[in-house]
């Protein structure tokens, strides 16, 4: 049983009438394909292989391969025990007009609060900064769209993908100073110039 019940902000409620209203299915059949780029079986399964072919075939990057697949670990983890804590019911149980235009049912019906999937992204955004620039955008810009993704199913409130995204922010930087403590102290060493 949770112990803190979460209620919609009026803004998440006046946003999910809007979706509801103008809900169509192509547009959440194509919302529910893509959202699957943010499931943390997914995400787990990208961050592992990254992982095993870095550590083969790029040794110099472990600690960043270190990094990524710390914190998909731990915002694979993480959603389910704040689930445990708080309850709010999913704003696809409070619709009947969606339905009619093509909402699905997602998930348990009282787990909407954080958003997994935008927990991911967010840490996903974060570690994004370790990236060239256009690499960057481009992978905070899919993490963006992934997590809108959650809104437009109404599985999640827009204050449920906040927490969420935010939370993931708050994950990756959290591990940095310990996951890529190792690079930063090899960086120095390897500039050295040898006699």
């Amino acid at each position: 049983m949770a112990l803190v019940t979460v209620k919609p902000t009026r803004i998440d409620t006046a946003i999910a009438n809007e979706i509801a209203r103008n809900a169509n299915p192509s547009l959440e059949h194509a919302a529910q394909a893509i959202t699957w780029g943010a499931d943390e079986h997914v995400l787990l399964a990208l961050a592992a292989a990254g992982w095993l072919y870095t550590y083969l075939r790029h040794p110099q990057r472990r600690s960043v391969a270190d990094h990524v697949l710390m914190v998909s670990l731990v915002t694979a983890a993480l959603p389910h025990v704040l689930k445990s804590v708080f309850d709010q019911t999913r704003p696809d149980r409070l619709t009947v007009r969606g339905h009619w235009h093509g909402i699905p049912y997602s998930g348990r019906p009282r787990d909407a609060f954080p958003s997994g999937h935008a927990m991911h992204m967010g840490a996903l955004a974060s570690a994004a900064g370790l990236l060239p620039p256009t690499s960057r955008r481009l992978a905070r810009s899919l993490a963006a769209a992934l997590s809108l993704t959650r809104v437009a199913l109404l599985a999640h409130w827009t204050s449920d993908v906040v927490a969420g995204f935010t939370l993931g922010i708050v994950v990756e930087r959290l591990f940095r100073p310990f996951t890529l403590a190792r690079s930063r102290q090899q960086r120095p060493e390897a500039s050295r110039v040898r006699p």
